[in-house]
């Protein structure tokens, strides 16, 4: 168990999820921010925008929680140069999977780790995922099982995964939403696990 308990600065179910199976005791705070996209912000990359836009939620909830350790996490789905967020609608999400079909993408998840002395530290993981070749009959499937409005890339690795997804090479609790495997060795490091 961890030494002292942190703040989580998401409203992620999965993210409450993978924290709470690492054993680290954590309350939920969450704050409203402006996070970077794509369209707002040419010339980033896909790690600078999850990096950016950790920092800015674990800040956010920083400022309303003094001297306490707090954990933002912001993941991105990157093909080539294209980001794909959370889909606005259904056809955006039928969209989405259409062009991940068969192809090999990135998902990148950003950390912000604030301390309770104002220090903070930013961190990631990338995952390659591939996806199957989707029939249009397949991801009809699979959107009237999965809701994916609130997933980046309209798709979730422990939801009926197996219908999409062919391989993936790296972390798997990344593309879920928290690489509980790099948090765990900074949380050692700093005495919370």
């Amino acid at each position: 168990m961890s030494h002292e308990e942190i703040i989580l600065a998401s409203g992620s179910p999965r993210r409450r999820e993978l924290l709470g199976e690492m054993g680290v005791r954590f309350e939920v705070v969450t704050a409203d921010v402006t996070e970077l996209d794509a369209a707002s912000s040419p010339g980033f990359t896909p790690i600078e925008i999850a990096l950016e836009n950790a920092r800015r939620k674990a800040q956010a909830v920083a400022r309303q929680v003094a001297n306490r350790w707090v954990l933002g996490a912001d993941t991105v789905v990157a093909l080539e140069q294209r980001l794909f967020g959370k889909p606005a609608d259904l056809e955006q999400a039928r969209e989405y999977l259409r062009a991940l079909s068969g192809r090999t993408h990135e998902v990148i998840t950003g950390c912000a780790l604030f301390e309770p002395d104002g220090r903070e530290s930013g961190f990631f993981e990338t995952t390659q995922v591939t996806f199957r070749v989707l029939s249009e009959e397949t991801i009809a499937r699979y959107l009237a099982e999965v809701h994916v409005l609130d997933k980046a890339g309209a798709y979730a690795l422990q939801e009926r995964g197996e219908w999409i997804i062919e391989r993936v090479e790296g972390s798997r609790t990344n593309v879920i939403g928290l690489p509980t495997e790099l948090l765990a060795r900074v949380f050692r490091r700093r005495g919370l696990l």
